[in-house]
Formats: C-alpha cells, structure tokens, sequence
C-alpha cells in the first residue's frame, strides 16, 4: 500500500492544531496530530518542506521502519518539532493501518488490557475556598481522580488556577507571551494546607493530584513531598525541571510521594535515567509529543520492567486525533496508570469527529476501525490559524524562571 500524497492542515477551532492526513493507493486515509502549543508553524514547515517530500511512494503498512527513517534519517534527532512530525505521520500510518485490518487501533497493540481508562481533571481556584467547592462539585460528576491547583495569595491568577486555557476565549494563550509571577517561598506552605481542606472535605476514597509545573529545585521538591505525605497524593507532578534527570534522586531520598513527570520529554532517551533508577511512578509522555505511537509504546514497553506506569498528558493542546491514540494505548497496555484529560470545546469536536467516549471519569477507545478520529477539513477552513503563545514566568524580582 503506497502512500501517494499527505496533506497539512493547520486550524483553530479553540486552539490551534497541526494534523496531518496521509493518502494511500488503495483508497485509505489516516490522519495524525503534530501539535506543539506556542511553535505550530514550526512542525507545519518541518513537514511539508522536509518529512512529505520523502515518504511519496513508501509502504504505509512499514510504520517501525518509517518511524526509524525518520528519526535516524534526520541525523539532527528529537527535540519537540522532529518528535511532533515523526508523531503525526505515525499515528495517520497506525490508523491506515488498522482501517486495513478493518479493526480499531488497540486489536493491533495486543487487545484490551482492561475495559475502561480512569481519567483525572483539573480544579484550580483563586483560594482554597474556591479550590475545594470545586473538587466536591467534580467529585459529584463522577469523577474519582482530580488534580487540584490553587493561586498565591497577593500573586496574579497563575497557571492551573486562572481563566480558561480556550485559545479563543481569551484565558491563557495569547498572541504574545504573557508574563506570570511566581514566589517559590509563598507557594511552599499554601500547598499542604489546600490538601489538608480538600482530604477534610473528600476524605481518602478520591485521588487528589497536584502540578507544580517544573517550578522547584530537588530540595524544594523534596521538602513539598514531605509535606504532602499525610494527605496521600496520587503523585505530585512536574516537580523540578525535567531536563536534569538526576534531580530526582533528590527528591527520592526525602520523601515517599509519588512522582509523575515526562510531558516535555520526546523520545525513550529521555527517560533512561528516571525509569531504570525507579526515581519516579508515573511518565507523563503523550504521543504527540513522543513519536506517535510508536514512540509510546516504546517508552511504556520500556517503562513496565521497572514498575513504572503511564499517565498521557492530556491537555487541550493535545488534539483528539493524539488523544484518541493515547487511549488505545491506554487501554492495550499492561502499565497503564491514568489519563488525562481536560475536555475540548465545542467547535474541537466539530472539527475533530470522533468514536472514542468519556462519561463520569472514565474514557473508551470506541470500535471504529483505526484510531477513531477523522477530520472535516470544511470545518477547518472556518477557524484559521491565530498566532497564539504560553505564558513566560518571572519571580517578583524580575527573574525569568520556569513557568
């Protein structure tokens, strides 16, 4: 089966999306997400100037090989734009694939591993007041694992805690990079009291989650864990900079709190250190950002020897067509922790028909042969793309930290 033409298309229906659809000689289709928020344009050129060129008239059942030569033949390997475009030609493969075999994706990964995929959402609050209103209120919805997040007081709405992250309806994505501030030692002792209300309010039968997203250093981390111990947290999530996987042997030395991270990682290389050391729980890589599925799979594949569980990230950014393939993982593997998912508006699912269902907490990968996901592509012509930008952070002194 020749692939014989692929298709970029780029459109903002909330938020703004690169997906690709790859044709093939036989008639089938697949399409891919190769969203990276904030850089679009980037993964957008990559594809169309460097990666399509070269994969008119290859097999499109040869996904191992043509993941291979795309990651090797590159010679300048990972990073988040080659990973997104490698991402979504794999998933427009996978899903050709399965169309062929006239089965949905997760048959092809192996069969179902369990019948249902737990999801957590996100509750934040300009107080713990409104935080834990929040988290009854989704606990009432059905929901059994929800990640909290609360503001600093005297300190602007943060990440997690202010308005919508919807690209349109003017929250956190702007069309230049808005600035947040951050003062580590104010967040430090907030935390533990939100947890404190929230297992007052919830008892021990939720799992209650938190982001720090990458703000501490090992020790800071290490201090929080400890804090946090009484209140039995899911994980703590993203809590040093990923880049220094060592940093976890830190906050492993001090504290028993689990610990999920990976979001902003792009290849099972990225991971060694972290999963063969058991330092952390739960890696947070989605297949989008990861090599697609693919990608995935090798990293969960590798990640189950050493006890370690998968948690997709699953934010509005990630597009249905990268979410419904994190679900068919999902459900195929061995390892799988929880998923998440933060939901999409409206016009999203317009665009982005799919199979795959959430209800009460839980999501399903759908029988529709392949991944799910189609595209109508009249759909994308009425939201065009609209530069947009995560936020920066700085501290109340003026320096650039991690946001």
């Amino acid at each position: 089966m020749k692939i014989t033409d692929i298709k970029v298309i780029v459109a903002s229906p909330g938020r703004n999306f690169v997906t690709v659809k790859v044709y093939t000689d036989q008639g089938l289709t697949g399409i891919g997400d190769g969203t990276v928020n904030g850089r679009e344009l980037s993964v957008a050129s990559y594809l169309k100037d460097h990666v399509i060129p070269t994969l008119i008239g290859k097999d499109a059942l040869r996904t191992e090989d043509i993941w291979q030569y795309l990651y090797k033949g590159a010679y300048w390997r990972r990073g988040p734009i080659t990973m997104a475009a490698i991402g979504a030609i794999d998933m427009a493969l996978w899903d050709i694939k399965a169309k062929a075999a006239n089965m949905p994706l997760y048959q092809l990964l192996g069969g179902k591993s369990r019948d249902k995929v737990m999801v957590y959402k996100h509750v934040g609050g300009l107080d713990i007041g409104e935080v834990v209103e929040g988290v009854v209120a989704m606990r009432e919805q059905g929901l059994d694992a929800i990640r909290a997040q609360v503001s600093i007081p005297g300190l602007p709405p943060i990440y997690g805690t202010g308005p919508s992250t919807d690209q349109a309806a003017g929250g956190m994505i702007h069309p230049l990079p808005n600035e947040e501030v951050w003062a580590t030692h104010k967040y430090l002792p907030l935390v533990p009291k939100l947890f404190e209300k929230l297992r007052d309010a919830v008892g021990y039968d939720v799992h209650l989650l938190h982001d720090v997203h990458h703000r501490l250093t090992p020790i800071e981390a290490a201090r929080l864990g400890k804090d946090l111990e009484p209140f039995r947290l899911f994980w703590l999530e993203d809590a040093i900079p990923a880049e220094l996987q060592e940093g976890f042997r830190i906050i492993r030395q001090h504290t028993t709190q689990p610990l999920a991270v990976g979001e902003v990682f792009n290849s099972i290389f990225d991971t060694t250190t972290l999963i063969t050391e058991q330092l952390i729980d739960y890696i947070r890589v989605t297949s989008v950002h990861a090599g697609g599925v693919t990608g995935l799979k090798k990293i969960f594949d590798f990640a189950s020897i050493y006890h370690v569980r998968s948690a997709c990230h699953g934010p509005m950014d990630v597009s249905p067509v990268a979410m419904g393939c994190n679900i068919h993982v999902d459900v195929a593997i061995n390892n799988f922790g929880i998923q998440e998912f933060s939901g999409y508006t409206e016009a999203t699912h317009e665009m982005f028909p799919c199979s795959w269902s959430y209800d009460r907490g839980y999501l399903q990968p759908g029988e529709a042969p392949g991944h799910g996901v189609e595209i109508d592509e009249k759909v994308a012509e009425k939201y065009p793309y609209a530069p947009a930008y995560l936020p920066v952070a700085r501290l109340e002194d003026g320096t650039l930290t991690s946001w």
